[in-house]
């Protein structure tokens, strides 16, 4: 180890500096564009989805549907773990064919599910806050063309309990073959009720 010469000052040592002043500026820019940089990008993406009725013989049908972020796909409500996963099945009573959310089923879950009739997909920008308007333990008749709402289980996160909320529009129903097609899309953001992507500030 080499002694400073008296007179002489020990050479600074400025990339350390900007290590540590990088992060905290871009959370400045983040912030000043109006973004949350910890917030899930969300574009909207409707897709579509199919799902059987529980009533069909064949135990391997998918019968639920999971909205949640990481699932987000049909489930087969006998498979073991599916509990707690899936939002919403579909079943066959009488001559129609129904949604159950998980407590019509006797399943402890904060899913919950709604009908908006005469509203169109696209017109649905936000999920009601009246919680009476959610059915959480009885079927729900099943109508092409009716926009449903769905809240989601609940999810334990690592820093927070998140609930989601989802948006569906049956476009195929077939009582006889016990089948339900609909379009769906679903918000990526913890405890958001928006069903549309935020406007982008820039």
């Amino acid at each position: 180890m080499n002694p400073i010469p008296p007179g002489r000052r020990a050479p600074a040592r400025p990339h350390r500096v900007r290590v540590f002043l990088l992060v905290p500026l871009a959370w400045v820019v983040a912030a000043a564009c109006g973004d949350d940089p910890f917030e899930p990008q969300w574009t909207a993406a409707p897709d579509s989805a199919l799902i059987y009725s529980l009533a069909l013989p064949d135990v391997n049908l998918p019968s639920a549907f999971g909205f949640t972020p990481g699932v987000r796909s049909a489930i087969v409500v006998e498979t073991p773990g599916a509990t707690g996963q899936w939002d919403i099945a579909l079943d066959t009573q009488g001559a129609q064919l129904v949604f159950l959310p998980p407590g019509a089923l006797g399943i402890n879950s904060r899913a919950r599910i709604m009908a908006l009739p005469g509203v169109d997909f696209a017109d649905v920008v936000e999920a009601p806050r009246d919680t009476t308007l959610y059915v959480a333990d009885e079927p729900l008749v099943v109508t092409a063309g009716t926009t449903y709402v769905v809240q989601t289980n609940l999810i334990m996160g690592s820093f927070s309990n998140c609930l989601y909320y989802a948006k569906l529009e049956p476009f195929a129903v077939d009582v006889a073959q016990g089948t339900v097609e609909f379009l769906y899309d679903a918000s990526p953001i913890c405890n958001d009720r928006r069903l549309v992507p935020p406007p982008d500030d820039g």
